[in-house]
């Protein structure tokens, strides 16, 4: 019984030998180098295909110091807005040749983020992208001597990339003034998220911009139960619509009325945040603020692969990280109107 022997992996010196090139013109179009004409790349590249070549991420770490890898440091990734975020950054990294490695922590320990960081780190990813919702993990970060290129994600005002949560929230309110309402109220997110609390002065700001009263605020946790929950304490309140913070509190609050007998919208009409899947699909469909996730994605990713010296590739990366506008100004969200808003009863 004859024994096969294990294949030898292609290396450089196969590539080059199959293009006709010299091992430094390979090196040059693994890692990117502007001089290199077309041509050459284009058969160095079909080289790699035809042969099987795999580039080898240590090695090109020790000639670029760069892994091709972004970590991202991830909390509360159950939320919706986190988890696109997560799925959003993961294909936009790919896109641009990059991988990305995570780490989970718990982001009101500081603890916690300082060592999900290092982890990190001690993989060599070329930068980070964090989630910050909480002021916690910004004070974490601020601790840190990290050393390589950070974004922040998920900080309201507080992050370099953002979708304008405070203009999502006067947009929700103006749609329900516009309606004709007076007394609306907001179900909001939990006090210790920087998100929640630009929605919660968004939707202050609105009513003062149009001369209406405070409107109640009732405390809620992103839960639909939270949102069903607080069916009793809106009714109560005397409100003829309500801006809830995310969806899903606007799916339990839209539950917990009709549980209690109130039509929604006929007697009071909502609006929530984020546009998830369901939103559509409720009874009544409901109207919503849409955030655009994989934009906010895409900005990251092609920052943390500019400042992290990613190749000419990168500048152009870089120009698009900038957005339409050639700036990095908080991304606009969209109202999405469905059936879940009416005038007020009379």
């Amino acid at each position: 019984m004859s024994e096969s022997k294990p294949q030898r992996a292609v290396g450089v010196r196969d590539v080059a030998a199959r293009a006709g090139v010299s091992r430094q013109t390979v090196s040059r179009v693994l890692n990117e180098h502007p001089d290199v004409a077309p041509e050459t790349h284009a058969r160095v590249v079909a080289a790699m295909d035809e042969l099987g070549y795999r580039m080898n991420n240590a090695a090109r770490a020790l000639g670029t110091h760069r892994t091709r890898t972004i970590g991202v440091l991830a909390s509360d990734a159950l939320q919706y807005g986190p988890s696109r975020s997560m799925a959003a950054i993961e294909a936009s990294a790919r896109g641009a040749g990059y991988w990305i490695t995570a780490a989970f922590a718990d982001s009101g320990d500081e603890a916690s983020v300082a060592a999900a960081i290092e982890h990190l780190r001690a993989q060599s990813v070329d930068g980070l992208i964090v989630f910050a919702p909480h002021a916690h993990t910004l004070e974490a970060l601020d601790a840190l001597r990290i050393g390589i290129p950070v974004v922040i994600l998920h900080a309201a005002e507080r992050s370099g990339f953002s979708v304008d949560q405070r203009a999502g929230a006067r947009v929700a309110v103006a749609v329900l003034a516009d309606a004709g309402h007076e007394r609306i109220a907001h179900l909001a997110g939990p006090a210790d998220w920087l998100e929640a609390e630009a929605r919660a002065a968004g939707f202050v700001e609105e009513l003062a911009a149009r001369g209406l009263q405070p409107g109640v605020v009732l405390g809620g946790d992103w839960s639909p139960r939270s949102g069903h929950e607080a069916a009793a304490a809106v009714i109560a309140s005397g409100a003829t619509a309500v801006f809830a913070a995310n969806d899903q509190m606007a799916l339990g609050l839209i539950g917990g009325l009709r549980a209690a007998g109130v039509a929604v919208p006929e007697r009071i009409s909502i609006v929530g945040f984020d546009d998830v899947p369901e939103a559509a699909y409720a009874w009544p469909p409901l109207t919503t603020v849409r955030q655009d996730f994989e934009e906010l994605a895409r900005r990251a990713v092609a920052q943390v692969i500019a400042e992290g010296g990613g190749g000419p590739a990168s500048a152009a990366a870089a120009a698009r990280a900038a957005g339409p506008t050639g700036t990095a100004d908080p991304i606009p969200p969209v109202l999405i109107l469905r059936d879940s808003v009416v005038p007020p009863p009379r």
